[in-house]
C-alpha cells in the first residue's frame, strides 16, 4: 500500500465533504445572521415571513435523516410561532449510541439542512429549467480537482455563467425565490452542530476503514472511490456557491433597507 497516496486520498475526501459543508455552512450562517440583524426590530417578523417554507424544509431534512439512519423521532415541530425561546421548529430523536450506523447518523442528521437544501435546489432546477440543469450537470461532471484544479474551477465558473444566462426567464426567478427561502433557514443551530460533531468520529472511522480495505485490495479502487467522493463534492460546491450568492444578495438588500431606515 502506498501510504502517501492513502493519506492524500483521505485528506481529499474530507476536504470534499467535511471541509465544504462546514466552510459554506459557517459563511452562510454569518450572512443570514447579519441579514436579520439589519432589519432591527422587524428582524423577527422577517424571520417568520421567510420561515413558512424554509423552516419546514429545515426540520423535514432532519426528520428524513432520522428515518434513514434508524433514529426514533420522539417529538417534531415543522413550524411554530411565538414559542417561549423563539424556536421556529425542532426535531427530537433518540438512538442507540452503541450502534455505529446510528452513531454516524448523528453527523448526517446534524448537517441535513445543508445537504437536503442542495438536493432540493438541484431538483428545483431540474423541474423548472431542465436544459439548464443538463448543461450545468455536464460542466460539473467534467470537474476533477485532483487531476486539474485550474480546469475544474473553469468548469464551475462556466456553470455560473450558464446559470445567469437564464435570468430573463420566469422560471429562473421562481428558482431564486424558493432558493432564498431555503437559504435563509438552512443555518445550522448550535444543537445541529453539536449533534453533527457527536457523530463525526464515527464518520471519520468509516472512511478510514473503507480506504484501508480499498488500498489493500487495489490502489485503483481507492483512486476511483476518491474520485467519486470528489465528484459529489463538486456537486455540493456548485449548489453551495449558489446558496452563497443568494445569501450575499439578500445581505445586500438588508443593508440597503438599513441604510434607508437610518435616514428616516
Amino acid at each position: 500500500m502506498d501510504f502517501g497516496n492513502f493519506i492524500l486520498s483521505f485528506v481529499l475526501q474530507m476536504v470534499a465533504t467535511l471541509g465544504l459543508i462546514f466552510l459554506f455552512g459557517k459563511i452562510i450562517a454569518l450572512c443570514n445572521g447579519a441579514f436579520y440583524r439589519n432589519f432591527g426590530s422587524r428582524g423577527r417578523a422577517v424571520c417568520y415571513a421567510t420561515g413558512f417554507i424554509g423552516t419546514p424544509v429545515h426540520e423535514a431534512s432532519h426528520a428524513l435523516m432520522c428515518l434513514i439512519f434508524g433514529h426514533r423521532i420522539t417529538d417534531i415541530k415543522f413550524f411554530q410561532l411565538n414559542s417561549s425561546d423563539g424556536t421556529l421548529g425542532y426535531v427530537h430523536h433518540a438512538y442507540n449510541p452503541r450502534n455505529l450506523y446510528q452513531k454516524v447518523g448523528c453527523f448526517f442528521i446534524g448537517i441535513a439542512p445543508v445537504l437536503v437544501g442542495a438536493l432540493i435546489l438541484a431538483g428545483l432546477l431540474y423541474l423548472l429549467l431542465p436544459e439548464l440543469f443538463a448543461g450545468v450537470s455536464a460542466e460539473i461532471a467534467a470537474v476533477d480537482f485532483a487531476g486539474d484544479a485550474g480546469a475544474s474551477l473553469g468548469h464551475i465558473w462556466r456553470s455560473f455563467v450558464l446559470m445567469f444566462s437564464y435570468i430573463g426567464t420566469w422560471q429562473w426567478w421562481v428558482f431564486l425565490l424558493v432558493g432564498s427561502l431555503i437559504a435563509l433557514h438552512m443555518t445550522l443551530s448550535r444543537e445541529d452542530v453539536k449533534g453533527a460533531l457527536s457523530g463525526i468520529v464515527a464518520y471519520l472511522f468509516i472512511f478510514l476503514v473503507v480506504d484501508v480495505v480499498l488500498a489493500l485490495v487495489n490502489e485503483g479502487l481507492l483512486s476511483a472511490f476518491t474520485g467519486g467522493v470528489m465528484a459529489c463534492g463538486a456537486f455540493l460546491l456548485f449548489f453551495f456557491c449558489i446558496f452563497l450568492v443568494i445569501a450575499l444578495l439578500l445581505l445586500a438588500i438588508s443593508l440597503i433597507y438599513r441604510a434607508i431606515s437610518s435616514k428616516k
